[in-house]
């Protein structure tokens, strides 16, 4: 069995104290699956969630998490793809990214050459994320009016982006003046900052007699009844988070609060409006079905070499900085993408 190093979550609580560096134990590969030597890898919200004890699909303690790395392909299953050792890849892993070798599906790699790292990881997690809810669950058409959550992070600056793309009219929504610019350069077409009045008046405003056709929401609470009252015939409010729970401070209650605020929804009554409600996670497509997942990554990767979108890099850490990129990550105060580097000293390895 071959050993390597990655960061195990250790508690549940701050970022502070809840990571530590330990020893790895890799089990032998399978099949075609392959082996990544890591170079970096990418932090999301989800892994916020799963610090505090929120994410209900992370493995029990102490374990690895993580969804993305960046790296070379080392070695393949006995039936795998020789061809792929030695290249350079971006790569989806059902956690245990936060390790300096990660085995993976063969199906969970693309093919990046010398792509800029922080690029290529905005893509395997945000963007495959933002592209699936677009292209495949909501369905975003020209002219379909589109409110954004989150639009400086990385799913939200990957939504701007391809929604913009199929030629929607995007409303974003965010929590400074910096990222009101941020996002206007990503093409939004109307800004919201809720840190200067509801939301949902500043969206009333700008919609005028219209309504929304599409949510893209990944904070839920308190957020999806406004979000309900903003869509319009044929609306679809799409959910793929529940970051408002993460500032409960109650246990249970603060669970069972966020319950409440977002009320009880009887179907009949969603057909009688014609409104949808979609919910992702990206886990169980990855689960039930990965060529889709697969499909999707090579795509968006495609659409990067063909300078259609631009993903948004907001900090580069080393791997002594894990906890401040966390801290910062839950704290809202990153944009775009944030990513995680190893030292290269420390990333060598007898395999």
């Amino acid at each position: 069995m071959k050993q390597t190093e990655a960061f195990f979550l250790i508690k549940k609580g701050s970022a502070e104290s809840a990571f530590e560096l330990r020893s790895l134990s890799l089990p032998e590969l399978k099949n075609d699956q392959v082996l990544v030597e890591v170079e970096a890898f990418g932090l999301n919200y989800a892994d916020v969630m799963a610090r505090l004890g929120l994410y209900r699909e992370a493995p029990p303690l102490p374990c690895v998490i993580g969804y993305e790395v960046v790296g070379i392909i080392k070695e393949v299953g006995v039936s795998g793809n020789k061809e792929l050792i030695g290249k350079r890849v971006v790569a989806f892993c059902r956690f245990g990214g936060y390790a300096k070798h990660v085995i993976t599906e063969n199906y969970a790699v693309s093919v990046i050459d010398n792509m800029d790292v922080g690029v290529a990881l905005s893509l395997a997690t945000q963007f495959v994320t933002a592209h699936y809810m677009v292209s495949r669950s909501a369905n975003v058409q020209s002219g379909e009016r589109v409110l954004v959550h989150a639009a400086a992070g990385g799913v939200g600056t990957a939504l701007i982006q391809l929604c913009k793309l199929k030629g929607a009219h995007v409303i974003a929504k965010v929590s400074s003046k910096e990222k009101e610019r941020l996002v206007s350069d990503l093409g939004a077409d109307q800004v919201v900052n809720y840190k200067t009045g509801a939301y949902e008046e500043q969206v009333l405003t700008h919609l005028g007699s219209e309504r929304l056709d599409v949510s893209f929401n990944p904070v839920a609470g308190a957020t999806f009844k406004k979000d309900c009252a903003l869509l319009g015939t044929g609306g679809r409010m799409v959910l793929f988070g529940g970051s408002e729970l993460s500032n409960g401070k109650w246990g249970l209650l603060s669970t069972l609060n966020f319950v409440r605020k977002m009320g009880f929804i009887v179907p009949i009554g969603l057909m009688m409006r014609s409104k949808s409600i979609l919910g992702i996670n990206m886990l169980k497509v990855a689960d039930f079905k990965p060529k889709v997942l697969a499909q999707c990554l090579n795509e968006v990767v495609q659409m990067v070499q063909q300078g259609q979108i631009h993903p948004v890099v907001g900090g580069v850490y080393k791997q002594g900085e894990l906890k401040v990129a966390h801290r910062l990550l839950e704290e809202g105060k990153t944009v775009g993408k944030l990513i995680i580097v190893w030292d290269d000293e420390t990333n060598e390895h007898s395999f």
